[in-house]
């Protein structure tokens, strides 16, 4: 029996966010009562990953499209902060010809590896709350709301690319809030509804409320197909914006 490739094209909702991904672990320490892998245990690594994976980047060299590191695990939880897991991960891939987005809770942990994200290379925090309570009930080991809007702060003043997965939405005044607090330093905005968990949210008005906050600060921004269907007609799914400045520290 042949096995699945380490990095592959999502498909569904993720495929939505990135053409190609990377998962090195299974399970998640973060403990977030929203996502559907949580229950899987402690992380493991996957067999082999570090063997194999030059093959299967040398197999893409050059391929124009980013790895997405990672959709179905973090990146950055606390299990990778003794074994660089990840930072070899981007390494590969790189030394390949590949670009990579990171996709994080995992804040100030994964600043250790701005040094190899260049042009091409994107870092993404996903934004949840505002308030730290809030947090640490449903992201229990996840780092603080503060710590992710600090770690994109240092990303854009280093000139990377920065991206918000505001996905799930389980505040929807938290979530605009969000969107105030870090507009200046956020290149793009991914919008999602929460899909696993249910707590009576009014979709509509929260698309609405969603959408008025980005278009007053120009904000370049994708919004998802299953909250995009609560939108108002002809709301465009994707909007370019303004270009934000980008700073070199």
């Amino acid at each position: 029996m042949s096995e699945r490739p380490l990095i592959y094209e999502p498909t569904g909702r993720a495929e939505e966010y990135s053409d190609l991904a990377c998962n090195p672990w299974t399970g998640c320490e973060h403990g977030c009562l929203y996502c559907y892998s949580w229950q899987k245990g402690p992380p493991r690594l996957k067999r082999d990953f570090l063997e194999r994976l030059p093959a299967e980047a040398r197999r893409l060299r050059g391929d124009p499209r980013r790895v997405l590191l990672s959709f179905i695990t973090d990146p950055y939880q606390p299990h990778d902060r003794a074994t660089q897991i990840t930072r070899q991960t981007i390494l590969i891939l790189q030394e390949h010809g590949l670009h990579v987005t990171v996709l994080t809770k995992g804040g100030m942990r994964a600043v250790r590896d701005f040094d190899l994200l260049g042009p091409g290379d994107q870092f993404a925090a996903t934004l949840t709350f505002t308030r730290w309570e809030d947090s640490r009930h449903w992201e229990p080991k996840a780092a603080t709301p503060d710590e992710r809007l600090k770690a994109l702060r240092l990303a854009h003043r280093q000139g990377i690319e920065t991206w918000v997965s505001l996905e799930p939405i389980l505040d929807p005044l938290q979530t605009v809030a969000l969107i105030e607090a870090s507009h200046g330093f956020v290149d793009e905005y991914r919008v999602g509804k929460l899909n696993y968990v249910h707590l009576g949210i009014d979709w509509r008005r929260t698309a609405d409320m969603v959408l008025e906050t980005l278009q007053r600060y120009d904000c370049r921004y994708y919004i998802k197909n299953d909250l995009l269907k609560f939108a108002p007609p002809g709301t465009p799914q994707r909007s370019r914006g303004r270009a934000r400045e980008k700073v070199r520290a």
